[in-house]
């Protein structure tokens, strides 16, 4: 058992490869919301060599209820008021490692109320981000020009996936390695066949890639259209190309979040098909 600051054992347990079943079932019960999480445990089991990070389990009883991943991210997975307040009490004696807290509103936000006097001020809040997703045609004709990226185009995704994270994190990924570890990222997801571009003339028109797979659902991440060929229907002709795409080799459904006051994105996904599943909140440091 994990302990509190005054020694006594607690409902709340390091969880490690022998509870992997238990686990992935509980995010099992909802796999859009769950994702992250369960494709992080499917990639590489609990372990923390392996994971890079720690996956807290609160079992009030023996019963496993919910869990905590803690790694770069801190994702709360069916956090029951009493786990977020025994996930905060654990994550203010650590202190901050991660950085960003993202997860269904209420849990990320509570954690967030109960880590606030220790953790400092951070450097955004986005309160509501619909999670929305698809698992039918698209409703829109797809794309004909995107299509998975090669390898040999990694130079030319690359800027156009710096762009994007800046963009939308308000930093730059390129981290003091000069961009090794964001580099390594992105080669990944294209020899996965989860990169996917418009490209023309050594150019990056649309991009978007699919970063967290498990059997019952995928996730997209880092949609992109160059700013000045915005408006003119790319994003939701490139999404309906790329959930074709997923749907056929990937998982069963497609699913995404955004923030809420990003109105012509969220239209782009209904008019796509995608419809809103869950509400997710992110603390960002």
């Amino acid at each position: 058992m994990l302990r509190t600051k005054a020694g006594r054992s607690s409902a709340l347990r390091l969880l490690d490869d022998r509870d992997i079943n238990e686990v992935l079932a509980l995010c099992d019960r909802d796999p859009v919301v769950n994702v992250f999480v369960s494709s992080r445990v499917h990639d590489a089991g609990l372990e923390l060599a392996r994971l890079g990070g720690q996956v807290w389990g609160f079992q009030p009883g023996g019963q496993l209820i919910s869990l905590c991943y803690v790694g770069a991210n801190m994702v709360p997975v069916a956090a029951t008021p009493d786990a977020v307040a025994a996930f905060a009490g654990r994550a203010r004696l650590m202190g901050r490692r991660c950085s960003s807290i993202v997860g269904l509103a209420p849990a990320a936000l509570g954690l967030w109320d109960a880590l606030r006097p220790y953790w400092g001020p951070p450097r955004e809040i986005r309160g509501s981000q619909p999670v929305m997703a698809i698992s039918g045609a698209p409703l829109v004709p797809p794309d004909p020009l995107v299509r998975r990226v090669r390898r040999e185009e990694l130079d030319i995704l690359l800027p156009a996936s710096v762009a994007m994270f800046t963009e939308e994190v308000g930093v730059s990924p390129l981290g003091p390695d000069g961009g090794g570890a964001y580099r390594a990222r992105v080669r990944e997801l294209i020899d996965a066949g989860r990169a996917y571009a418009r490209i023309e003339d050594g150019r990056v028109i649309f991009k978007a890639e699919i970063g967290s797979v498990t059997p019952h659902a995928c996730q997209v991440q880092g949609v992109w259209v160059r700013p000045e060929l915005r408006g003119r229907g790319l994003a939701e002709a490139g999404m309906a190309a790329l959930v074709n795409d997923a749907l056929l080799r990937v998982a069963p459904v497609v699913s995404l979040y955004v923030n809420d006051y990003n109105r012509p994105a969220r239209a782009a996904y209904r008019r796509v098909g995608f419809t809103q599943a869950a509400t997710f909140a992110s603390v960002l440091f």
